[in-house]
């Protein structure tokens, strides 16, 4: 079930510091890496169109960053304001990701979730995202 009431867009850089409050109310455990405004600003000059933001009466409840590197795209920090879950907003998000990749020339999408985050796997489970038992994800911090 949607929300009719979301409206589902592309972020700007005045949607900056909505999306960081957004991200600190929401943000899993296994988030490591700092979100800071200048790593969103990064983001928006570097692919204008990768954050989406998910609307309600001009507050943002949602966001998503839909990144596309000319080979794969992949899925990234999706949160849902916790007041505002259940409401199909994720599912909006994932959704309004999926046509911008798919624009951009996607073949596949890969989206990251923490094995242990049952609601975060079940909403991907329930998109139609296959979990992929083979392949190991290797990270290093710079």
């Amino acid at each position: 079930m949607s929300d009719p009431t979301v409206d589902v867009r592309t972020a700007s850089a005045a949607d900056v510091a909505a999306v960081l409050a957004l991200w600190a109310a929401a943000r899993s455990a296994n988030a490591s890496t700092p979100d800071t405004p200048q790593s969103l600003e990064r983001l928006l000059a570097t692919d204008a169109a990768a954050l989406l933001v998910a609307e309600r009466d001009g507050v943002i409840v949602g966001a998503l960053v839909a990144a596309w590197d000319g080979w794969r795209g992949g899925m990234y920090r999706l949160a849902v304001d916790p007041a505002h879950r259940r409401r199909g907003i994720a599912l909006a998000l994932v959704r309004a990701g999926e046509a911008r990749l798919k624009a951009c020339g996607a073949p596949r999408i890969t989206a990251l979730v923490a094995h242990e985050d049952a609601d975060a796997v079940a909403l991907w489970a329930a998109a139609g995202y296959a979990h992929d038992r083979t392949i190991a994800r290797f990270v290093r911090s710079l």
